[in-house]
């Protein structure tokens, strides 16, 4: 999912991005809020900035949606560098404009207005519950569904990977995929089930966001070949049908500029040290210490001062004293919808 968000933002240009203005122009959707909190003063592509990339688990445009793949870039224009760090959906955190503290992918539900009436919506509110975690502002976004995944995956003729152990995964279609060691050549709907797939990995979350990141750079480098222009009609209507882009289209081709000038050295991943641990639910726990890490990591990228989080470990002791006393689903306002135990 993040890597349709990462071509949309990035191989548009020149006379590309004029037969995309109308597509990418009916998808803008800016944050509804002014600047971040976390800044001073509202920045532009010529500062360092931030892209949450968000990919969401529906197939259709739809306001039901949950937060599937959340990663952070953090872009410097003046080093020619990036720094991205992957949330896991399960992150134990508080959720903007509630006192709930449950999953990270709860987020775009408890910022419906429907549901709740401080709600900004559900982007908004993901990429607040995003900025208290990580104490960093959240610039721009780019939200991007399964479907348009799969599209671009076909539209570039799919993607190659390098297949590390045997598993299998069910995709939307409900047919099972093998997927045995050694080079294999994925379509959309593969490389969706190869990208998702978690629980039959031994490294869990870190294992499928090195996943995700293969199948980026690959897709990126296909992307960014000249064969690829005789696919722009294609890879139009996939961005045109499922993008939601808080991206000015006039600030295009100033991102395509600064990310033709930045070698894929200077693209670092950040890894978060966390650990999963069972509630009520299976919860993904990041300490503050780590918080705090991966914090001035990025103001550092920002080139903003170190400041201290505010701290969450009350609320996590909170979280495990309620494990005694049967904490249910209810009292964190999630829902369990599968064995997975993902928050809504």
């Amino acid at each position: 999912m993040i890597t349709l968000s990462i071509l949309a933002v990035f191989i548009i240009g020149g006379y590309l991005f004029y037969q995309v203005w109308g597509a990418l122009a009916g998808t803008y959707d800016p944050l509804n809020r002014g600047k971040s909190s976390k800044r001073d003063t509202a920045v532009t592509m010529d500062d360092p900035f931030t892209i949450l990339l968000i990919g969401s688990d529906n197939r259709k445009a739809s306001s039901d949606w949950r937060p599937d793949v959340l990663i952070l870039a953090a872009v410097n224009p003046h080093t020619n560098s990036v720094k991205m760090v992957s949330i896991p959906r399960d992150t134990y955190t508080k959720i903007a404009n509630t006192d709930q503290k449950t999953k990270i992918n709860a987020s775009a539900y408890w910022g419906k207005p429907e549901v709740n009436p401080k709600g900004p919506g559900p982007v908004t509110n993901t990429a607040l519950t995003v900025e208290h975690l990580l104490n960093v502002p959240v610039d721009y976004y780019v939200r991007v569904n399964f479907q348009g995944f799969i599209d671009v995956v076909d539209a570039l003729g799919g993607v190659d990977v390098n297949v590390k152990f045997p598993f299998s995964q069910q995709h939307f279609g409900g047919e099972v995929i093998p997927f045995k060691p050694g080079p294999k050549h994925l379509n959309g709907n593969e490389a969706l089930a190869y990208v998702r797939m978690r629980k039959q990995d031994p490294r869990g979350d870190a294992g499928r966001n090195e996943r995700q990141r293969e199948v980026m750079t690959n897709l990126m480098d296909r992307a960014m070949s000249l064969s690829t222009l005789g696919k722009v009609d294609e890879l139009i209507k996939a961005v045109g049908d499922n993008l939601q882009l808080g991206i000015d289209p006039k600030d295009i081709p100033r991102l395509q500029s600064i990310y033709k000038k930045i070698p894929k050295k200077n693209i670092q991943n950040v890894q978060i040290n966390g650990e999963n641990k069972r509630l009520d639910l299976w919860y993904y726990f990041i300490p503050d210490s780590e918080r705090q890490r991966l914090s001035d990591i990025l103001r550092k990228q920002l080139e903003l001062k170190k400041e201290p989080i505010e701290p969450m470990h009350t609320e996590l002791q909170d979280a495990e004293n309620n494990q005694g006393s049967g904490m249910s689903t209810a009292d964190t306002g999630t829902q369990e919808t599968s064995d997975q135990g993902q928050a809504y």
